[in-house]
């Protein structure tokens, strides 16, 4: 089994949360994002593909 640096209350991590629930509350609830807009897929494809890239390093730094 893989050993990875905890975070949070179990590592000690004193954050509070309340810059995220600030952040939350200037979100509309009904926001509507156009998932057939090309610019939408351009941006999907190009954050999967950082994504990808993120968990080959990661992979490759828990091997070594």
């Amino acid at each position: 089994m893989s050993e990875r640096q905890g975070s949070g209350a179990m590592a000690g991590n004193k954050k509070t949360s309340g810059a995220q629930d600030a952040s939350k509350a200037d979100v509309p609830e009904d926001f509507d994002i156009d998932m057939e807009d090309p610019e939408t897929e351009k941006a999907a494809v190009a954050i999967q593909s950082q994504f990808r890239k993120f968990q080959k390093k990661k992979n490759r730094d828990e091997k070594s």
